[in-house]
C-alpha cells in the first residue's frame, strides 16, 4: 500500500493553528505518510510536527466555507486547525483518520525512519539485565538470571531475560508458566537491600473450579521466603471478582497449598475502566463553559481521584510489607 493513496489533499495554505497557551500561527499544512506538519515559513518560528500515530480522535466543524478540525492527541494535547474551504477540510480530516488508524505495525514510522546524524549511543544497550543483576547479586546469592524466555518462547509479555530463585531450574519455570495466566510465572521485580525482601510479579494462577495446583509453582514462590518467615500476596482484584474468575479457568492461590502466604485483596479497576475514567477527566478539563461547581461535579463523576487513591493505597501497602519488620 502506498501512503499517497490515503492522502487526498497533501497541502493547504493559509491554515491557522490554535493551541492552548500559544499564539495563533498561520502557515502551510502538509500531510506526509507519518506526519502532520504546519509551518509559517518564517525564520525563528517553531514548526508543528505531529505523528499520525499520536492522534487519538478528531472532530470536524464548519462555519460557512471555513472548516475547523480539532485534534485530540494521545498525550492530551488539543490542537485546532482552521482550514479555508470545506472540501479541503473534509479531505484533510479523512486523510488524518486513515493515516492514524493503520493496522499493520510495519507501516509505523520507526520502520521508515532514517537518522540524519551519527548514532552515538545504542538505546537497545542502555539497560542490560546482566548489569542490573550485578547491583544486588553481591548482597545475595539466592537469585539467578534465566534465559528461558529467549525469543519470548514462554511468555510474550516478559523480557527475554528474567531474575528467578536460584533453586528453580528452567524446566520448572516452563511448568509454572502453564499454570499462570498469559505464561506470566513469578519473577523478581524489586530487591530491597535493606533487609533482603523482594517484590515479585505474576499472572493469576489457573486453578479453575477444580482447585488445580502446581507443585513447581508452590516451590518457586516458597523459595523466596526465609526460614520461619511469611509472605504477602497482594491480589489487585476484589475477592468477589477473583472467585468469579475460577469459572473461566482462573483463580487465586489456595491457602491450603500456600500456607506461608497471606493473601490480601486490594481492588484496582481493570484497564478499560481506568481508560473511561481518564476520558471523562480530560473532557472535564477541556470544557471551558462550566463554573467551578460544575467542574468539581464532573471531576467527581469521573472517579479518577478514587482510582488514584486505590492505586496509591495498594502501592503504600506493598512498600510497608517490604520495608517494615515482621
Amino acid at each position: 500500500m502506498e501512503f499517497a493513496e490515503l492522502i487526498k489533499t497533501p497541502r493547504v495554505d493559509n491554515v491557522v493553528l490554535h493551541r492552548p497557551f500559544y499564539p495563533a500561527v498561520e502557515g502551510t499544512l502538509c500531510l506526509t505518510g507519518h506526519h502532520l506538519i504546519l509551518s509559517s515559513r518564517q525564520d525563528n518560528t517553531e514548526e508543528l510536527w505531529l505523528l499520525h500515530s499520536n492522534i487519538d480522535a478528531i472532530d470536524k466543524r464548519f462555519v460557512g466555507s471555513l472548516g475547523t478540525i480539532i485534534i485530540k492527541c494521545k498525550d492530551f494535547r488539543i490542537i485546532q486547525l482552521d482550514i479555508p474551504g470545506m472540501e479541503e477540510c473534509l479531505n484533510i480530516a479523512s486523510s488524518i483518520e486513515a493515516l492514524s488508524t493503520l493496522d499493520s505495525i510495519t507501516l509505523m514510522y520507526p520502520f521508515f525512519y532514517r537518522p540524519m546524524f551519527e548514532v552515538i549511543e545504542d538505546g537497545w544497550h542502555s539497560f542490560l539485565p546482566e548489569q542490573e543483576f550485578e547491583l544486588y547479586s553481591s548482597a545475595t546469592s539466592e537469585w539467578r538470571l534465566s534465559y528461558v524466555n529467549k525469543e519470548f518462547a514462554v511468555c510474550p509479555s516478559y523480557p527475554p531475560i528474567v531474575t528467578v530463585p536460584k533453586s528453580i531450574d528452567d524446566e520448572a519455570l516452563r511448568k509454572v508458566a502453564t499454570f499462570r495466566h498469559g505464561g506470566r510465572f513469578p519473577v523478581l521485580s524489586y530487591y530491597h537491600k535493606k533487609n533482603g525482601m523482594v517484590i515479585m510479579r505474576s499472572g493469576q494462577p489457573l486453578t479453575g473450579t477444580n482447585g488445580r495446583r502446581c507443585k513447581e509453582d508452590e516451590k518457586l514462590i516458597n523459595a523466596t521466603l526465609r526460614a520461619g518467615k511469611r509472605g504477602y500476596i497482594i491480589d489487585t482484584r476484589s475477592l468477589n471478582v477473583a472467585q468469579q474468575t475460577r469459572a473461566k479457568g482462573g483463580g487465586f492461590e489456595q491457602e491450603a497449598h500456600y500456607p506461608q502466604w497471606r493473601r490480601i485483596h486490594k481492588s484496582i479497576e481493570r484497564y478499560h475502566i481506568l481508560q473511561e475514567s481518564l476520558i471523562k477527566l480530560v473532557e472535564a478539563c477541556n470544557d471551558q463553559t462550566h463554573n467551578m461547581d460544575r467542574w468539581l461535579s464532573k471531576l467527581e463523576a469521573s472517579n479518577w481521584l478514587t482510582h488514584i487513591k486505590e492505586i496509591l493505597t495498594t502501592a503504600c501497602l506493598a512498600a510497608q510489607c517490604i520495608d517494615r519488620r515482621n
